[in-house]
């Protein structure tokens, strides 16, 4: 259970409050002139209208009485104590009316945290090491809490709900916001920023890099943003932007969090998964390895050349179904390359991005006719595109080792294929969603095994998609038992 961060005293204080005589349009005028005292604020820097903001509102005198320090980073102390005097505006048109109300005893910024403590802006957790350095996420999260959404106007509204949809958009798919999943520390206080205006991403995909530090300017934008609505901002991309998988590259589709094992043994799934998570997000070919000295053999390398050939495997719409290598056991030095066997390497490239080009396509459409909306659950979705790879593919009897039937670019310009290429062409539409999804092999059989709205189900189109008089949907969202009960 999170501990509020309130006394008896804070609490009577907090009732008192509610009486304080300001009104929150006549709270935000500049209290001073900033005449360029700050020699590190240039005029044309983008940043140099919302520190001029913060100083004139009284938010911040700068590191020093000459420097700002723009590329600095933000401690919490230092965001808290930003935030605690925009409160207090709001409340008593006065930055520091309100904390002062508390006892200055203790660090500096003490009365700041209680204040905002009483008001439940923050909270006991949030203020461990408050002079730590002060993450983007959690910036997100005091500055959604500081002030009320009756701040917000006519226009501001209309902005949120242009907004509202580029961003349901933009989380359900992969171009946009692509650092922001449901596990993002304070998912919501971050999206509170985007949908009002006060965050536009730090790129051109909208990424906020919730876990890295906050600069001094940045926060400076951020705060300013929240006061002035002539400083919010549209997002930069629209809602067929936010859909569309046009431009996307198959390294957009696998998740990796740069972890990288330098000598994993054959028997370490989890470690050869994620150097070939990394590879292949990086839009790699190569595993470079490096083992003690004089411990490689011959045995031991296919071994892990058959480890790393079935992780590549679990991402079959990647193409990659062919691994070798170099390796000298005097170094220990061990370096996989994959390929394909169903073109030359000259080739690969042109058949992954066709692959991935019409699978866009088809994803597009999905979403230009509102069959797919932000609305749509996984399990929808999943269920439309194995009703569309049954309805545009056929399975090839006549399909040898070498057949492009193989691939997932043959399901979507020639609709022929086997399971290799059925899974291919399923899971890269699926990827297309965001939707977590791999592959289940046997000797024989390939099919896809995929998280739909929390819940794990296998799906096997070719098996779908062969039965006389139509699609057979007993054969998607099936159990685990049920997927390896019919072998």
């Amino acid at each position: 259970m999170k501990h509020r961060l309130l006394t008896c005293a804070m609490v009577l204080t907090a009732l008192l409050l509610t009486a304080a005589p300001a009104s929150a349009e006549a709270a935000f005028f500049p209290v001073r002139t900033y005449g360029g005292q700050f020699v590190d604020v240039p005029a044309r820097e983008w940043y140099y209208d919302n520190v001029k903001a913060l100083y004139e509102l009284g938010l911040t005198s700068g590191q020093d009485q000459t420097h700002f320090s723009p590329a600095s980073s933000m401690t919490a102390a230092e965001a808290m104590a930003m935030a605690a005097r925009l409160r207090s505006l709001h409340d008593w048109a006065d930055a520091e009316a309100g904390p002062a109300q508390y006892s200055p005893g203790g660090a500096w910024y003490s009365p700041y945290t209680a204040y905002l403590g009483a008001l439940s802006v923050v909270d006991g957790d949030f203020l461990r090491d408050p002079e730590r350095d002060i993450t983007r996420a959690e910036l997100a999260h005091v500055l959604a809490r500081t002030l009320p959404e009756s701040i917000f106007q006519e226009e501001d509204h209309r902005r949120r709900s242009a907004n509202d949809q580029v961003l349901a958009a933009s989380m359900a798919n992969l171009r946009y916001l692509p650092d922001l999943t449901e596990d993002t520390p304070y998912l919501e206080d971050i999206l509170w920023l985007y949908r009002w205006g006060i965050a536009a991403g730090s790129d051109e995909r909208g990424a906020f890099l919730p876990n890295q530090p906050v600069s001094r300017s940045e926060a400076a934008a951020l705060m300013t943003r929240l006061v002035y609505g002539e400083l919010r901002r549209d997002l930069p991309w629209t809602y067929e932007d936010a859909y569309s998988a046009q431009g996307l590259s198959m390294q957009h589709l696998v998740r990796s969090d740069s972890s990288f094992y330098s000598a994993p043994s054959a028997g370490d799934r989890t470690q050869i998964e994620a150097d070939i998570a990394r590879m292949l997000s990086r839009g790699e070919r190569r595993i470079s390895l490096r083992y003690p000295p004089n411990t490689l053999n011959q045995k031991g390398v296919t071994e892990l050349l058959g480890a790393f050939l079935s992780a590549a495997r679990l991402h079959v719409e990647q193409t990659y179904n062919s691994v070798q290598c170099s390796f000298t056991p005097a170094t220990g030095e061990l370096v996989v390359d994959f390929s394909s066997s169903l073109y030359g390497a000259d080739k690969l490239d042109h058949y992954r991005t066709a692959a991935m080009e019409a699978a866009a396509r088809v994803h597009d459409e999905m979403w230009r006719s509102g069959a797919i909306t932000p609305e749509t659950s996984d399990y929808d979705i999943a269920r439309l595109y194995y009703t569309w790879i049954c309805e545009h593919c056929r399975f090839d009897y006549d399909c040898g080792d070498d057949s492009m039937s193989h691939s997932g670019w043959r399901v979507f310009y020639e609709g022929l294929a086997v399971c290799d290429g059925y899974t291919a062409a399923y899971n890269l539409l699926l990827k297309l969603e965001g939707i977590d999804c791999a592959t289940v092999s046997t000797p024989d059989h390939i099919w896809t095994v995929a998280e739909l709205d929390g819940t794990t189900y296998h799906i096997d189109t070719t098996w779908g998609d062969m039965t006389t008089g139509g699609i057979d949907y007993k054969y998607f969202a099936m159990s685990e038992k049920e997927a390896l009960g019919r072998f």
